[in-house]
């Protein structure tokens, strides 16, 4: 039996998984816009759904794909003499997987997770300029804060303002993207582990797949650079 077509569809299928992900990326993006420019809560929750609505169409995508997977490698090991409903066998099996669905797994999409976490991060950055003049004025600390806030502006790494930031997922801290990634390199080569440079930190074993960009980060710092 050969599965040429099949393989041919499954590469189409991975394709559309790519513009999932753009989409996801644009709506992390837009959601992010939406915190910057003060607009209200409902504007940015409708972006949380839009995230959600990708999170299931790509855990769908996922199941549909490792139904076909599975069946073909099944069908390759038993070697039947007739040509089996390869259809019906699919479909069979992505029902299976469907049934098990929960709204926990869409939580666990990696994107999903990535734009929970800088959504988050915005609103800390931006809390001082969501206040009115009158809380500023009874917010007797908030020079002491936005020094503070400035001070997560410099890496650890460099001692520099950074410029491209990227955010440990595991311990939440953040870099300069090429110091930590030529820091890993090094330590890559001599065999050894690298501990998160941020002091105090006891996270022992940073990894670049555990880096993603820090867009909120980024805005918060080129927002400072404006004012």
């Amino acid at each position: 039996i050969s599965f040429n077509c099949v393989d041919s569809a499954l590469s189409s299928l991975k394709h559309c998984q790519s513009y999932i992900n753009t989409g996801m990326d644009v709506a992390t993006h837009v959601a992010l816009d939406l915190v910057e420019s003060f607009n209200d809560v409902e504007d940015v929750n409708s972006m949380e759904k839009v995230m959600v609505e990708y999170a299931a169409m790509d855990r769908e995508l996922n199941h549909y794909m490792r139904a076909i997977e599975e069946t073909v490698n099944q069908i390759k090991r038993e070697k039947p003499e007739n040509v089996p409903d390869l259809k019906y066998l699919v479909k069979e099996k992505f029902t299976a997987l469907e049934s098990k669905n929960s709204d926990s797994d869409l939580e666990k999409n990696e994107k999903y997770m990535y734009f929970k976490d800088q959504l988050k991060e915005m609103r800390k950055q931006c809390k001082f300029c969501h206040q009115s003049d009158d809380e500023a004025i009874e917010q007797i600390d908030e020079d002491i804060a936005v020094t503070q806030s400035q001070m997560n502006f410099i890496c650890p790494i460099t001692q520099m303002e950074m410029k491209r930031p990227v955010r440990n997922k595991v311990c939440g801290h953040s870099y300069e993207e090429e110091a930590i990634l030529k820091i890993i390199q090094t330590r890559k080569q001599q065999k050894k582990e690298v501990r998160c440079p941020k002091i105090g930190c006891s996270h022992a074993n940073v990894k670049g797949s555990d880096l993603v960009p820090d867009e909120a980060l980024k805005r918060a710092i080129d927002s400072q650079k404006k004012q």
